[in-house]
């Protein structure tokens, strides 16, 4: 999922990456406008855990513009939207007295979630593991979804992949993709590129989480998760 605003990636050593939070900060306001709805995988997973019972307390991790807190608030959940963006969560907040709906938002680190263990029944996660850097912040983030899962729960994660039509690679690997902003300022965004056997051993190795099912859509990588010690 790109636009115009994104340019084609490059290697990191060609250009330092910027720290997640002052990345998204100074494009927050751009950024946002190109993302109002919400993605149709992240409502069919919405829909799916409707039909499994009424929504609980909901998570949005890597909230961003609020547009996926939007969808899990009507339908029905008390949702919290975390991220580390100061900028995006004003976007967030914007968004939610300009619609009407209800949620609460939170400035926090998708690495060590401000939370109790089993708060959550469902758990949106997409477009914001593939920023964390090293290998080792992304497993810790993983396992901090499998941690403030309720033992029923669910979460829908996803990461950028190989199989992208703008990526020429089968292997994984990290880079940088540029944003650009309106003025002509670019701003460089660090990923971590999986391809999909390298997401779903990422998910594998992380002992707080089981994958339920994985596929790749519109080169993405994406899965729903189960804390590790449920089996339903």
């Amino acid at each position: 999922m790109t636009d115009e605003s994104e340019s084609p990636p490059r290697p990191v050593a060609d250009r330092a990456a910027d720290d997640v939070q002052a990345v998204y900060d100074r494009i927050a306001e751009h950024f946002a406008q190109t993302r109002e709805y919400a993605w149709p995988e992240v409502e069919s997973f919405v829909a799916d855990e409707v039909d499994r019972g009424s929504l609980g307390r909901a998570l949005d991790l890597g909230c961003g513009n609020g547009r996926h807190t939007e969808l899990l608030a009507d339908n029905g959940a008390a949702v919290v939207g975390l991220d580390v963006s100061s900028g995006l969560l004003t976007e967030a907040r914007n968004r939610r007295q300009e619609r009407g709906f209800a949620a609460d938002f939170v400035h926090g680190d998708a690495a060590r979630l401000p939370f109790a263990d089993n708060t959550f029944s469902q758990i949106v996660y997409v477009a914001t593991l593939h920023h964390l850097r090293p290998a080792a912040t992304r497993r810790a983030s993983l396992a901090e979804v499998g941690r403030v899962l309720k033992p029923d729960g669910r979460a829908l994660v996803s990461a950028w992949s190989t199989a992208h039509d703008r990526f020429d690679a089968d292997a994984a690997f990290d880079t940088t993709v540029e944003w650009t902003l309106p003025g002509g300022e670019r701003v460089d965004r660090f990923y971590h590129i999986y391809d999909p056997d390298s997401f779903r051993a990422e998910l594998s190795v992380v002992s707080a989480i089981r994958c339920v099912s994985m596929e790749v859509s519109s080169g993405n990588c994406y899965a729903v998760v189960a804390p590790a010690a449920t089996e339903q």
